[in-house]
Order: C-alpha cells, then structure tokens, then sequence
C-alpha cells in the first residue's frame, strides 16, 4: 500500500547552528537582524521570534545570538536525506526543511510502519536533529500532520479515511497557497482544511488559484503526487566541523555516529558493502597546526549495518589516545563491494552464520588488537613444528592444508618438547611407563632450511588411558624419546 512518512526538521536553524545542543542551551538564531528560531530556554528569558538583535541583547545580554546559515542548513538537510536512504530508495526533498519517504515497499522488511517509523526517528535522533515526522498514505497529508503545532496532536494516518479526518481538523494556515488569501478565508469563517474543503470547487479556485485547489486534493489523495528522487553522490567523503574543541576519543563518537549514519544510507541505495573504511580526525590549524590522524577500520567481510559499524568505531575510539584536539571529522570510503545475497537456507546454520562470526571477529581485533587475534594457517611441511602457523584472523585463510601423515594428530602440541625418561626400555612421563598403541610415523624432511627432522612418531598410552604423542630420534647413537603432544 502507498505510505508515507514526512520528517520535519524544525529546529533546523538551531540544530545546525549548535549541532547537538543540549536541553538547557540558550541561545538564539538571527536572520537580517531578527530572531528566527530560538531554544525554549531563551524563550523562557524573555526573547520572542521576529525580536530585533538590539531589543533581544538589552533585554537577555547573557544569550548567545548566532547568525543563520542557509547553505550550511541545506546541506544538513541533504546529509539527513542521504542517511535515511537506509530505508527506502523513494527519497523526495521538500525544501527548506523537510523530507518526504515512500516506504510502501519497506514495511514488511523493517517490521511494519510503526517499527519503521521507530527506525526513521532513531537515525535523526542519532544525528542529533530535532524532527517532528508524520505518517500517511499521500505525502502532502504526512507533511502536514508533520508541520502541526500541537505537540500531543496525532500524527499518523495509516487509511485514507482516517487521514481525512485528520486533516479536517488542521487550521487552514498550515497550507502555504492558503496563506496568502488567510485574512479572506477567516472572514467568511473557513479555519481548517475541512471547511476549506467543503467551500465550492469552482468559485474558490477563481477567487484563490488553482495551486491551492491542487495542494487540498494532493493531501486528501484525490490526485496522483508526482516528486523527483535524490540521487546519493558516486563517492562517499563527509566531512563534519565540530562545534568545540573534542579532547577525549571516547568523545568523537558521538559525532563520528552522524557520518557513520550518513554512509549506510550511501550504502544501501547502492546495495554496497564496505570492508575498509577510514575515520580523518583533524587538528588545530595555524601556528599550532598538526596533521590530521588516521584511523582506519578494517573488517573480515564486507559490512553495511549501522550497528556493526557503530561497535567496531567503538572499539577502536575506546583504545585511542588523542594526540591533540579534535576539531573536524572525515569519513572516507575508497572502495566498495556488491552487499552478499541473503541466505535462502530454510533453516538457520547452527552456530551462528558467517557473517556472526566475521562480526565478533571484528570487534575483538578492534578490542584486543588485530595481532592478538589469530587463527590457525596450516602449511605444506611433514614436521610438526613447521606445519602449524598462525596469522591475523582478519587476514582471512591463507596457505594450503597440511600434509596428510598415517596416524592421528593432537591438537595441543608442545614447545618445545619434553625429553622422556627411559624406563625398562620403554618411555615413561611422569614416573609411568607408556605403552605404544600405533606406529611408528616416519617423518624425514626440513634437509633444504637446515632444520633437518629424522624421528619416528607413535601414538603411546599411560596407565590410565590418557593417550601422547611422542617420537625417538634416529641416525643417532643414543637415542632418545620426546613428548611432543597431548591428546584431548
């Protein structure tokens, strides 16, 4: 079914101004000398919208007053757009400061349209934006159920009928073609949509225009709506300017979580996947200028989920000590993968898939370091000792399978091994003589590294049954006995 969800970024201006500010924060946002949004606690000391800057500075001189940005606002609005391209590909901007989603098609993968609305509301709060959403089968409805002032008044219509009852209620100022004719349609006592709507067709498209006519239709569904669909960049490099000085790593994250947002919706418009990635911290500029330090986040498989990302940035911010001041952040992807098709198993593999377990490998290398986590690379040698590497675990499987060899190999060998005793003629460990079950194995081999091996291997058994892997030298002339490996 079509279904919309409009996000509505009223506190645009601010959020961008003061990204991520808190609560309690007041401060205030100027355009040509006069307060164009305000935090409420600059409200509550007196200033009000539309105050020149000269009556707000005599009247509140302890709150801050900042000049508005419209370019920097338009670009928040994009980077908000491009991460919620997670969701649906149908992304639609309705400039200044909103953006429309048609996430029909997305309902039943992300759990339905009140988890995705969850889902869609996570990601903005993330990014630290203050957002008002609304949900409806057309997007003009959603986006004014969006643009409603009440703060507990519903903003979700999931049926037409119920969508038009909604709008009904709405006053007729929110429509932006009525507003030019407002004082008129006060006077003949049309307040909300639904008296607008009841007025005649013909006499009020004459008197008004037939833009608001259309707009009226396109909210209730009466007419197709026809938008144009953001096209996310071929590259992905984001840079973000931090609003102060960030001394502590554990600090970056915060703000690194809003590019992190921003590249799996890149991510998912493109069906992509990411295995190495790179987080640019900059520096101070000028005399105190430093270069800019590099993290980079490699991955055992290719990623695109926010939450893998988000843990393994976590990991990594955890264990980084800043050498200076943070005042920037990049985040810059150089290559790119096609996202692995979903499994088509009817039953899930037991032990967790292969991408759970590339996870979890992930997050301990960025955890313990990539050199503590390792797993086993067997090489093509007869010797033991030679045949049993190890390597990053990231580094993925490397080198052929050991040779096969006639008797049975432990998993836990011993280095170096342990000289045996002699007993009657027969190796003994610990005091106890061994009895041997199988061999010998014959290995003769390293005589072109000279690491020359010539031993005999068996497989030798103790009194209680507990089983050993020991060898005797050859070509000696006192032979002795080694324990190189234990049975499980």
């Amino acid at each position: 079914m079509p279904l919309w969800i409009t996000v509505f970024l009223r506190c645009l201006p601010l959020d961008t101004a003061r990204p991520q500010w808190p609560r309690d924060a007041a401060f205030a946002v100027l355009e040509q000398e006069r307060i164009a949004a305000l935090t409420p606690a600059a409200m509550a000391a007196g200033l009000q919208g539309g105050m020149r800057r000269a009556g707000a500075a005599a009247m509140a001189p302890e709150i801050t007053l900042l000049a508005r940005d419209i370019a920097a606002e338009n670009r928040v609005l994009h980077e908000a757009a491009l991460a919620l391209l997670q969701y649906t590909p149908e992304i639609a901007l309705a400039e200044p400061d909103a953006i429309l989603l048609q996430v029909g098609a997305s309902l039943a993968y992300f759990g339905g349209p009140r988890a995705l609305h969850r889902r869609v509301a996570a990601t903005l709060h993330a990014m630290g934006l203050h957002a008002s959403l609304g949900l409806a089968p057309t997007a003009q409805g959603a986006w004014l159920l969006a643009r409603q002032a009440a703060p507990r008044a519903p903003r979700k219509a999931l049926r037409a009928a119920t969508l038009a009852r909604r709008l009904d209620a709405l006053p007729c100022a929110l429509l932006p073609d009525a507003q030019p004719r407002l004082d008129w349609l006060h006077d003949i006592g049309c307040h909300t949509l639904g008296a607008l709507r009841g007025l005649p067709r013909a006499g009020l498209q004459r008197r008004c225009g037939t833009e608001l006519v259309r707009a009226l239709d396109s909210a209730y569904g009466a007419t197709p709506e026809c938008h144009a669909w953001i096209q996310p960049p071929a590259r992905f490099r984001q840079r973000l300017e931090l609003p102060d000085y960030i001394e502590h790593a554990d600090a970056v994250l915060a703000s690194a979580r809003r590019l992190l947002e921003q590249l799996c919706g890149w991510l998912a418009a493109g069906r992509r996947a990411v295995q190495h990635l790179t987080l640019v911290l900059e520096h101070e500029r000028g005399r105190r200028a430093r270069p800019p330090s590099e993290l980079p986040l490699s991955l055992a498989q290719p990623a695109w989920q926010q939450s893998h990302l988000l843990d393994l940035l976590r990991e990594k911010l955890g264990r980084l000590q800043l050498e200076a001041p943070v005042i920037a952040l990049v985040l810059n992807v150089a290559e790119t993968v096609e996202q692995p098709a979903a499994s088509t198993c009817l039953f899930p593999e037991p032990g967790g898939t292969p991408a759970e377990h590339a996870r979890l490998l992930d997050l301990l290398s960025a955890r313990l370091g990539r050199e503590r986590v390792l797993h086993a690379r067997p090489v093509a040698d007869h010797r033991p000792e030679a045949a049993n590497g190890w390597q990053a675990a990231q580094d993925g499987a490397g080198g052929p399978d050991t040779l096969p060899g006639p008797l049975d190999r432990p998993f836990w060998l011993l280095d170096p091994p342990i000289l045996l005793q002699v007993v009657r003629h027969r190796p003994a460990y610990a005091g106890q003589p061994l009895r041997l079950v199988r061999g010998p194995e014959r290995i003769e081999s390293g005589w072109w590294d000279a690491a020359l091996t010539v031993r005999d291997y068996f497989v030798a058994e103790d009194a209680a049954a507990a089983r050993y892997w020991i060898y005797r030298e050859r070509d000696t002339e006192h032979a002795r006995w080694f324990l190189h490996g234990r049975y499980a």
